[in-house]
Parts: structure tokens; C-alpha cells; sequence
């Protein structure tokens, strides 16, 4: 029997309508389905049959792998055979939702002699030797340890796990929560991935319909740049669960039905109660289990998503009070274009439109990576990616800052430099024209010149709206934020400022931005605004501002008026408007590049620039006209808290 009472339907709840969907909902149902073919979102039968391939090899170098280890082991031949090693996927492709270019998320079970230390050793060389697989990158210090690689064209993302076995057999089944006994953490959360996408599958009332709604909502939170777990926002196994939930709650509706359901009761979706597929169950080991009433960290998670297998965690840890505003904003946008769609006044296609980020604000910050060589820069640049959730935290108290919005995907370049004032240009994010157009041959053989592998990520800033009456230009100091930023990621136990650069700068959306306000001449503000490479072929660019007209000034406008409040920042923020730390130099090849310059004075906008505070409501307040009054009571009652 299900924890909801019923032997029939899965969940922590009874459901909140059985009843079948209506023609209307079918047809609807065919058209989006229609429209994910046209969106590209299915893979050919040539890359599916590639995937199989792929997925071969790598189970038989699992073995390989296994058997080398066992032989250096001192076991004998047969012994070493026969101790085998298996490979599970998670992740989309398990699910049954990868499309084009999607990567693999593969788990490794290896026997217990067998270490961790000889996954990144022994595995990682024995890839890079293999005819067909390129791009292998080991990250041992990872929260889950990987290797990242591509064979045939397919990306993978390979973790480890050892048993407490002796021979890991082809028949081993991941279900058992016996099977996590005398593991490390680490095999815990390699584990987990695989145990979490098999149990979400069998907690869903049909796959199929479940499969096509998370196809849709992928590509909805892919588009609306939504979709990334280490940037504050859902990463794919947490998009599942919601869907799955939503499945729950009407488990005979086609996927038309589930998709049109799930952004309204998402928006209204009263967190911090957690969304749970099944009870949270004890289990056989002395591992932490997500618990609020007993942990004051489970209690700080600001929309928990609680994983289905044993033992539970939280998915959204990373969830930020800015991440969280984005989604509930994009949850509202969506359910107004699909309550479009149901009457027939919009197609599915709007729903995927491509999010407006680098249009929307006015300011952003601008983190760069960069380093000498591409090994390196791979491990560098996922270091200060996984660090910027901080500096979005650190932001999030700054007073007058409303919203710091990450983007969720870095920008990679390598840029090719003639000598060293070339590449410190690079290295701090000014690419000239003509660095931009060199290629990698007009620097072959020339004293001096080496390329600068960079990766840029973004924030946006959104500043609160100018009170009434307010008077005269206002900074807003970020330079506690940025600095505190910078030191964090130089704790990376691998730093090496010899050949790692890190410079996070504010620049604007247009070069005419700061005409707008008056009495910004005097700031130290920078010049640069939005690079090309992040506007996509043909999309229309950002249109500068427009200057204001000047003012005659008067006493009452001036900004020096002796009755205007001296308001000092939260948190005893530093009342500097500008920090600009001294150049480290790294050498690369010869090549000297700076290691931290930061710019931080950012000015206010006026009011206009109000973003989400105005149309995100307190999801207990909406009453949405998708849903019945049967099912919004119902919904009420389906959400168990666990505060």
C-alpha cells in the first residue's frame, strides 16, 4: 500500500483528480508534442545508435579497468576476471529524455580493492589512450568526483563507486539500501544519482506521459536559462521531481494536461514545504537524512526537493532568495502563455522563447577565468563556477540591491596574443579587434606571443527603484561582495597564482548607460559594456539609452543638500564606492597576466528599472483561473509541511 493509502496511485498524497483528460487536453497534448519535434528535441537514429555504442565501450573499459587493477592487486588471472564491474546511467538519458548533444551521466561500480584513487590514476590515463575518446578531464576534488570526456562526438560524465564486494556481478542491482554499508560519502552521492532516476521512474503513475511533460519543462527552463543545479537555480534530476509530482496529483492525464497544471501550482507552490515523491525513510546507515526539525541547514532551504531513494537529500540546497525569485517570476510568465495556449490565443512556441538576460538589466558583473593551457582551464574555470553561488548570497545583502541574477552558463574563448600588454588586456576582459580576429597559426613561431583560455560568467544586477523624492545620483558599494568573492576562490587548495587569473568587473549593458543619470561623471565607472559572443546571430543588440536633458540645478536638487540622510550600508558594508586591488601577476608561457582587478561602483537606476518585486506575488495570495476550485482546495491539502 502507497504512504497516500491507496495500493493504487504513488505518493505522499492521494491524488488530486483521476479523472481522464478531456479531448481539448489531448489535442493540446499533440500540438506540443508537434512543437518539441520542431524544437529539435529528438535525437536521430544514427546519434541514439552512436549513445549504444558508446555505452558499450565504456562498459568494456570498466572491466579492462577492474581486471589491471586487480592483477596490480597481486589476484590471479581468473580472479581478476571474474572481480567485473558494471556501468549504470542516470541522469536524462536514463530517464529518457536526453535529446541532441546531450551528455551521458554514467556511474561506475567497481569491487572494493579498487580505489578512487586509481579511477583518476589508472582509468583517466587508460581514457585518454583509447582511440575514439578526447577531451578526458578529471575532477577528484568535486563534490561527486568525475571524469568528463567525449567518445565518438558523445559527451560523458563518468563517476565512481565501490562496493563493499569482492566481484561486482552483471546482474548487480543498485536497489538494496544494504549495498551503501561501509561506503564513503563520496560512493554515497556517486550512488545516489543512479538510485534516485531508477526510483523517480517507478514512482511515476505513466511513463510515458511523464517523459513527454519533462521534455517540455526541460526545454522551457533551458530556454528561460533556468536550468543549472551550481548556478542557484533546478538542475535536471529536481525538474524531474516536480514533474513527476505533478504526475502524482493527476495520474491519468495526458501530458498537454500535466504541463498546463504544473507552472500554476509551481507559482503557487507554497515554500518552503518540501515536494516529497514518497515518505522520507530511515535506513541502515549512520548517514544524515534531510530533516528541518533536526538540522537548522535543512531548515534554511528555500524550495526543498526532497531525492525519493534512501538517503534523502535535498536537491536544492543551492536555491538562492535571487534564483528563487527568477523561477517564480518564470513560473508566472509561463502559466499566463499556456493559459494562452488553452484558449487558443498563443501557440506552444512561445512558451520556448529564448530568455531576455542580457537585455534585461542594466549592469552586470562580470566574472573571467583565464589561464595558460586548456587542462588547466577546465579545472579553473569549474572551481570559480562553483564559487559564484556565494557571491550571489554576499550580494543578496547589500542593501538597495534588489536581485543578483546569474547566468547559468560560462562563455569560453581563447584568444591569441602577440605579447604580454596583450594578453594582460585579455586577461581582464578587453578583446581588442584584432586579437579577436587572430587565429592560432598567425601566432606559430613568433618570440613572445601564447594563447590566453578564458571563460567570462555573468550576474545582473537589479537595483531597487528610486523612492519618491529621493535627489541626486546614489552609489551602491558591491566592493565586500566582489572582494570577498575573490579571496574564496584563491582558497581553492590548487590555486596557483603563477598560472591562474581572476577578475570580476561591473560593466554596462550600452556604452551610453551612464548618460542617463546625472552626476555620474565623477564615479570611477568602467567603460565596457556587453561583448558581442553573447548575442546570438542576428538578435537585435541592447539600444543605448538615451541621455537625459540637463537640469538647471537648484538648492533642492542638489546632492550635497545637508538634509539628506546619511544611511550607512547593512552588515557594515565598506563605504568605499570603488575598490580596485593591486595587479598580481601570473606567467603563462613567458606571458605575464593579471591576476585580480575589480571595479565595483554601479549607479542606481531610476525606477523604471523594477524587475520582479512587482509582478511576484505571495503565491498565497493567487487564485489562478487554470485550476478548478475542487483542485485548488485540493491543493491546499497535498503539500504536507515539514516544518
Amino acid at each position: 500500500m502507497s504512504a497516500n493509502g491507496s495500493s493504487k496511485y504513488p505518493g505522499v498524497t492521494p491524488p488530486i483528480a483521476v479523472a481522464e483528460s478531456s479531448p481539448k487536453e489531448k489535442e493540446l497534448t499533440a500540438s506540443l508534442l508537434e512543437e518539441l519535434r520542431r524544437q529539435g528535441m529528438l535525437e536521430s537514429e544514427e546519434e541514439a545508435k552512436t549513445r549504444t555504442i558508446v555505452l558499450e565501450r565504456i562498459a568494456a573499459l570498466v572491466k579492462k579497468f577492474v581486471r589491471t587493477v586487480s592483477l596490480a592487486r597481486g589476484l590471479s588471472e581468473a580472479a581478476a576476471t571474474a572481480a567485473g564491474g558494471k556501468i549504470f546511467t542516470f541522469g536524462s538519458y536514463r530517464l529518457g529524455v536526453h535529446g541532441p548533444g546531450s551528455d551521458i551521466d554514467t556511474l561506475c561500480v567497481v569491487p572494493k580493492h579498487v580505489s578512487r584513487e586509481d579511477f583518476f590514476d589508472v582509468f583517466e590515463h587508460m581514457l585518454k589512450d583509447t582511440e575514439g575518446v578526447t577531451e578526458v578531464s578529471g575532477v577528484p576534488d568535486a563534490y561527486v568526483p568525475i571524469i568528463k570526456l567525449k567518445i565518438l562526438g558523445i559527451p560523458i560524465d563518468l563517476v565512481m563507486a565501490r562496493l563493499a564486494l569482492s566481484t561486482i556481478p552483471d546482474d548487480l542491482s543498485l536497489q538494496d539500501d544494504n549495498l551503501l554499508r561501509n561506503l564513503d560519502e563520496r560512493c554515497v552521492r556517486s550512488l545516489n544519482g543512479s538510485r534516485v532516476t531508477d526510483e523517480i521512474l517507478r514512482l511515476v503513475p505513466n511513463d510515458s506521459v511523464f517523459r513527454e511533460a519533462l521534455r517540455c519543462i526541460k526545454l522551457w527552463a533551458q530556454r528561460r536559462a533556468i536550468y543549472s543545479n551550481v548556478n542557484g537555480f533546478l538542475g535536471g534530476v529536481a525538474w524531474a521531481m516536480l514533474v513527476a509530482r505533478i504526475c502524482q496529483f493527476y495520474p491519468k492525464a495526458v501530458a498537454g494536461a500535466i504541463v498546463s497544471r504544473f507552472f500554476i501550482i509551481m507559482y503557487q507552490w507554497n515554500w518552503p514545504t518540501p515536494v516529497l515523491l514518497k515518505p522520507i525513510e530511515d535506513g541502515p546507515l549512520s548517514v544524515r537524512v534531510w530533516n528541518p526539525k533536526l538540522y537548522p541547514s535543512d531548515r534554511a532551504h528555500r524550495m526543498p526537493i526532497i531525492t525519493p531513494a534512501y538517503p534523502a537529500m535535498c536537491a536544492t540546497h543551492n536555491v538562492t532568495q535571487s534564483t528563487q525569485m527568477i523561477m517564480t517570476g518564470e513560473f508566472k510568465k509561463a502559466a499566463d502563455i499556456v493559459d494562452r495556449v488553452v484558449v487558443g490565443k498563443a501557440n506552444w512556441s512561445e512558451l520556448f522563447s529564448k530568455h531576455d538576460f542580457f537585455h534585461r538589466y542594466r549592469y552586470y558583473l562580470q566574472i573571467i577565468a583565464s589561464t595558460g593551457s586548456s587542462d588547466l582551464q577546465i579545472k579553473w574555470a569549474g572551481t570559480v563556477e562553483s564559487r559564484i553561488r556565494q557571491l550571489v548570497i554576499k550580494l543578496e545583502y547589500v542593501e538597495s540591491l534588489e536581485l543578483a541574477h546569474p547566468f547559468i552558463k560560462g562563455f569560453e574563448q581563447v584568444s591569441y596574443c602577440l605579447n604580454d600588454e596583450e594578453v594582460r588586456a585579455v586577461a581582464q576582459g578587453d578583446i581588442s579587434e584584432a586579437v579577436a580576429k587572430r587565429k592560432k597559426q598567425d601566432i606559430e613561431g613568433k618570440e613572445g606571443a601564447s594563447a590566453v583560455h578564458s571563460t567570462t560568467f555573468y550576474i545582473g544586477l537589479a537595483v531597487e527603484p528610486r523612492q519618491p523624492g529621493s535627489i541626486g545620483p546614489r552609489r551602491l558599494d558591491i566592493s565586500y561582495p566582489t572582494t570577498e568573492f575573490t579571496k574564496l576562490v584563491k582558497m581553492w587548495e590548487k590555486f596557483d597564482e603563477q598560472k591562474m587569473g581572476i577578475v570580476v568587473r561591473h560593466i554596462k549593458r550600452s556604452p551610453l548607460v551612464q548618460s542617463a543619470f546625472s552626476g555620474v561623471a565623477d564615479a570611477p565607472v568602467c567603460s565596457a559594456a556587453l561583448p558581442d559572443y553573447v548575442f546570438e546571430e542576428g538578435e537585435r543588440q541592447p539600444r543605448p539609452v538615451l541621455k537625459r536633458p540637463k537640469k538647471e540645478a537648484t538648492d533642492r536638487s542638489s546632492n550635497t543638500s545637508p538634509d539628506m540622510p546619511n544611511k550607512k550600508p547593512r552588515h557594515m558594508l565598506p563605504e568605499t564606492t570603488t575598490t580596485t586591488h593591486p595587479h598580481e601577476h601570473f606567467k603563462e608561457n613567458g606571458n605575464t597576466l593579471p591576476h585580480v582587478n575589480m571595479v565595483t561602483t554601479v549607479d542606481r537606476p531610476p525606477s523604471t528599472a523594477g524587475l520582479y518585486t512587482s509582478n511576484v506575488k505571495d503565491p498565497a495570495e493567487i487564485k489562478s483561473p487554470q485550476l478548478s476550485r475542487s483542485e485548488n482546495v485540493a491543493l491546499t491539502t497535498v503539500a504536507p509541511s515539514a516544518r
